[in-house]
């Protein structure tokens, strides 16, 4: 049998690229995500992830993104950052430039997940789309750098006290901060709980940003921070016994506890006030609550009547998803998939890619520098609200305020919203108060 000549078989080879080139699918975009979804942040990273997974699957499911007329479809490449800061540059470092990442995004997580992130994006101008707050925290943070990170942004949350100013659309209008249900509750409970707030927090960024906010809020409102002279209840992460504080907090006669800090951090400090029988009558605490397997990881009924901000709702029928998807929906989805009640986390997750696909199709490019143009212009509404950043590259999120409560659903607890200063966003139940131990 005669061998095949050289030229023969350089013109199959020819034919087979030109036959692969031809059937082989539609280039796509490399997406990185960076996401907690071990450690303390994972009921963050949990829920964010899903958000981002399901907004991929829509935008996918109609052939992917318009890029100047040509639909191309989108691929994500997700990494752990194991609720670590400090994994998590050398991980956006690794999508850069081992994967070829084109943009990086992640759902809501605290300040302090983010400037590394920040500063690999700014190094390659590679966009990236998170959900970060509150304002304080953060916008100090990226003051503190030379270059105020241009290539962030931020989709969401909201601020502690710091009311949204011209020309921003929402100022002037209630329930964008934390001071504003806070402090009213507050007041509405006042000749009951007496002037004396038990405040604390972790000392991570976020949480001195919280701990300065909120003993600052109640002062001008007729209320005294116990301690805070002293630090009081600036804490170290690491705390195990806090018996010292809580103490002081008793014998002050406090009744009422405000604070911010990981969900852990949280559950060892609630346990010991019961153990030592500080028990004061409203509780509001940010970031430790907020998610249902936390709570449901302090056992029995520590978290009856806690109370923490919503940022993220499926009642909300005016916000708009890709394709046909809706809050309810996408929460149907997570509840077919986890078996939980509603994770407010994927609501900031789904946003943040809305927001990064709509940049895409209006710069016509998937080029970092001409969708980072693209992203200063946004002014979308997403699947969480309307999204237009200020000059901080923030968006701010409307906010209501929620309380953990008993159910006779198999999970056993709702977070109810008790109130709210939106139209668009409905009460679910009255209020516990004072709790019922």
């Amino acid at each position: 049998m005669k061998r095949p000549t050289p030229l023969y078989l350089c013109l199959v080879l020819l034919l087979s690229l030109i036959l692969f080139r031809c059937g082989r699918a539609p280039e796509d975009i490399k997406i990185g995500v960076i996401q907690a979804q071990t450690g303390m942040y994972a009921g963050f990273g949990t829920g964010g992830l899903f958000g981002i997974k399901a907004a991929a699957e829509d935008i996918n499911r109609l052939g992917g993104v318009d890029v100047g007329g040509k639909r191309m479809p989108v691929r994500l490449i997700i990494v752990d950052n194991e609720s670590d800061p400090n994994k998590a540059g050398l991980l956006a470092q690794n999508l850069v430039v081992r994967d070829n990442v084109a943009f990086i995004l992640s759902g809501d997580e605290p300040p302090p997940m983010h400037p590394a992130i920040s500063t690999v994006c700014d190094r390659y101008e590679i966009p990236y789309i998170t959900s970060v707050g509150p304002f304080e925290p953060w916008v100090a943070m990226r003051n503190e750098t030379d270059t105020k990170w241009p290539y962030t942004w931020a989709t969401g949350l909201f601020a502690i006290a710091t009311p949204p100013v011209a020309p921003d659309f929402r100022a002037g209008k209630p329930g964008y901060t934390v001071n504003d249900y806070w402090v009213d509750v507050l007041r509405r409970y006042g000749d009951e709980v007496g002037k004396k707030v038990a405040v604390f927090a972790s000392d991570d960024s976020d949480g001195i940003g919280w701990y300065r906010g909120l003993s600052q809020m109640l002062k001008p409102n007729g209320f005294e921070p116990m301690g805070y002279d002293k630090n009081l209840g600036l804490l170290p992460t690491e705390t195990t016994d806090f018996s010292s504080v809580i103490n002081e907090w008793k014998a002050g006669n406090a009744q009422v506890l405000w604070g911010n800090c990981p969900a852990p951090f949280f559950g060892a400090l609630w346990k010991q006030c019961h153990t030592l029988g500080f028990k004061p009558k409203m509780v509001s605490i940010s970031r430790a609550p907020l998610f249902y397997q936390d709570i449901k990881s302090w056992g029995g009924d520590l978290p009856l009547g806690v109370c923490v901000e919503i940022w993220w709702d499926p009642s909300i029928t005016e916000y708009q998803g890709i394709g046909d998807t809706t809050p309810a929906s996408l929460v149907e989805r997570w509840k077919k998939e986890t078996s939980q009640p509603i994770n407010p986390a994927v609501g900031p997750g789904y946003r943040a890619f809305q927001v990064l696909m709509d940049a895409i199709s209006r710069a016509k490019s998937i080029e970092g520098e001409k969708v980072n143009e693209a992203l200063a212009s946004t002014d979308l509404m997403t699947l969480g609200h309307r999204v237009k950043f200020d000059e901080n590259h923030f968006n701010r999120s409307p906010l209501y305020y929620g309380q953990w409560q008993k159910t006779d659903s198999p999970e056993g607890w709702k977070l109810e919203v008790i109130y709210s200063k939106h139209e668009f966003v409905p009460e679910t139940s009255e209020p516990l108060f004072p709790i019922p131990y």
